[in-house]
């Protein structure tokens, strides 16, 4: 994918050189290529087809396998349905490049402030360091203004480096670090007696450590 950009400017300017009476002036000319343009739109029904080929490149990016199956656009129009998720898309001279997935709910059950949290954002490689992230966040806070939300919240991959730092530079702190289980190894895990204990663990380790040392003692003596 080629992304289009408008019209390149060309900056006439007089570059000096030297000072004093023996200075030379050079007519200069700059060409000023602009960033590409990005609209940003909500995802009506219209718009689903292209959200749901979207969510599947995302998917296939995070699972780096060909196998990974395309989403079902009756699944994103179940999902888009709910009062609580809004969904923006971005593309640019009507090629659609990246989403942002909103979905609105408290930071925490304490905490009466509203909150825009952003579930899911992605931007096609061919458009990333662009403007197009910028954009779907410019769009994700203009409807959490819209909504009265006091904060904005987002997931992002402890090892997603590049993520992590685009958010740091808008102002997004940590917070918490989210993990997650499927039910039913969560039961076996308690069933089984099979979670970790850090300090029992530390424990036996600072144990083999001491009766390591001891037997290396023993056999320095005896040599």
């Amino acid at each position: 994918m080629r992304l289009r950009y408008r019209r390149s400017l060309l900056l006439y300017r007089t570059v000096t050189f030297g000072r004093g009476p023996g200075a030379i002036a050079v007519p200069s000319m700059e060409e000023i290529v602009p960033r590409p343009q990005f609209t940003v739109r909500r995802v009506t029904p219209e718009l689903e087809p292209d959200f749901a080929d979207l969510l599947t490149a995302a998917l296939l990016e995070i699972s780096a396998t060909p196998a990974a199956r395309p989403v079902s656009k009756e699944r994103v129009a179940t999902a888009l349905a709910r009062d609580d998720v809004r969904a923006y898309l971005a593309a640019n001279e009507g090629e659609p490049v990246g989403y942002v997935v909103l979905v609105r709910s408290p930071l925490s059950f304490m905490s009466e402030a509203s909150c825009v949290s952003i579930d899911q954002i992605f931007v096609v490689p061919e458009a990333r360091r662009c403007g197009a992230a910028r954009a779907l966040l410019s769009a994700a806070a203009t409807y959490a203004d819209r909504l009265g939300a006091d904060q904005i919240a987002c997931a992002v991959p402890p090892q997603g480096r590049d993520a992590n730092r685009f958010f740091a530079r808008l102002g997004f702190s940590p917070d918490v670090m989210r993990r997650a289980t499927t039910t039913s190894a969560l039961r076996r895990k308690l069933a089984t007696g099979d979670e970790a204990h850090p300090a029992l663990d530390r424990l036996l380790q600072h144990r083999r450590s001491l009766r390591a040392r001891a037997t290396r003692s023993a056999e320095l003596i005896r040599h």
